[in-house]
């Protein structure tokens, strides 16, 4: 791991938590044994905010280049400025330029080779939405990034991941009423296939396990609690199954995040974000770590949000952005 090249850190909204995490990160370094990494975002208002937590921590500015022989004296820095001040716990949607261009920069040097993987601080859609930004989140955003010269979007999959549990969410961004009829059983196959591909190249798991979750009470109760996990779910996984993807459901979700039932699989695929992401946070909110399968580059982040309520007061925890750091590290020399 001490071979990769620096890790690529985009800032997330700057009014947020992210500039907080990324100081309190690198304070504990060598406690947690980082890897380098390369904060891209507004230098001034990193330095603004080091000074208002009172966190002695030198920044130095920096490129891909030069990153890893700074880490460990100071936090080297790819300036993006923001077009207004920054004020802690005050989005502007004056600064989603640069926020955006923090996320692409990131991105750019990873597919460049620069840097070994992207590992991104939250940020907050409705600023950027104000600003013209088109994606429904920061995980659509990336899959554009990565498209192909043919112009081809990859399928981006969304992995909470912690070491208590991993799951992935088959519909993700989307209102509650619409899952039912946009769930189709070639999604949930992709979605699957990527997992299980994902699992093995990144995270060195020769035949994942995967659970897979229906979408209604008691997995449809034979059809009487609704069709589709009949119809669509059911097939799935047989497909999965004739594909060699150790893959197994449908299964009532109220009984599958209990510890004797996780200890039974590798990820679960679940039919919805909340479905999802629920178990995850509660028993890993601290640590767990957002992870993108799909992308032709490493994608992690903190598994939580802005937190703009607490920005700059000391208060934020920076045990997610530490776990995603190790875990984007971990999964790119796997991969060099």
């Amino acid at each position: 791991m001490s071979a990769l090249k620096p890790l690529a850190l985009s800032q997330g909204d700057p009014a947020g938590i992210g500039p907080d995490i990324a100081l309190m990160a690198w304070a504990k370094r060598r406690e947690h044994g980082l890897p380098p990494f390369l904060y891209i975002g507004d230098h001034s208002a990193l330095a603004a905010r080091a000074t208002m937590l009172g966190i002695d921590v030198p920044i130095e500015e920096a490129t891909a280049d030069t990153a890893r022989s700074v880490f460990a004296t100071a936090l080297p820095v790819l300036s993006v400025p923001g077009t207004a001040s920054v004020t802690a716990g005050a989005p502007d949607s004056a600064n989603a330029g640069s926020i955006i261009e923090a996320i692409r920069r990131a991105v750019e040097e990873t597919r460049a080779g620069r840097t070994s993987a992207v590992v991104t601080c939250p940020i907050a859609k409705s600023v950027l939405y104000s600003a013209g930004f088109r994606f429904p989140g920061h995980t659509e955003y990336l899959a554009d990034l990565a498209a192909g010269p043919d112009g081809k979007v990859p399928l981006p999959v969304m992995m909470i991941a912690s070491p208590q549990l991993r799951t992935v969410p088959v519909t993700i961004h989307i209102p509650l009423i619409r899952i039912a009829e946009e769930l189709t059983e070639d999604l949930i196959v992709e979605t699957a296939r990527i997992t299980a591909r994902d699992l093995t190249n990144r995270f060195g798991i020769a035949r994942p396990r995967l659970a897979v979750s229906g979408l209604n009470p008691h997995a449809g109760e034979g059809g009487a609690l609704g069709k589709e996990d009949d119809a669509v779910v059911r097939p799935a996984v047989e497909r999965l199954r004739a594909d060699g993807i150790d893959a197994f459901g449908p299964l009532p979700a109220d009984t599958m995040f209990h510890a004797a039932a996780r200890a039974t699989y590798d990820v679960a695929i679940c039919m919805y974000h909340d479905q999802a992401l629920i178990p995850a946070k509660t028993l890993a909110f601290d640590d767990g770590v957002n992870v993108t399968l799909g992308l032709p580059f490493i994608r992690t982040s903190p598994d939580h949000g802005t937190a703009f309520g607490i920005a700059g007061t000391g208060k934020a925890k920076p045990d997610s952005l530490i776990a995603a750091l190790k875990m984007a590290a971990a999964m790119a020399s796997r991969t060099s």
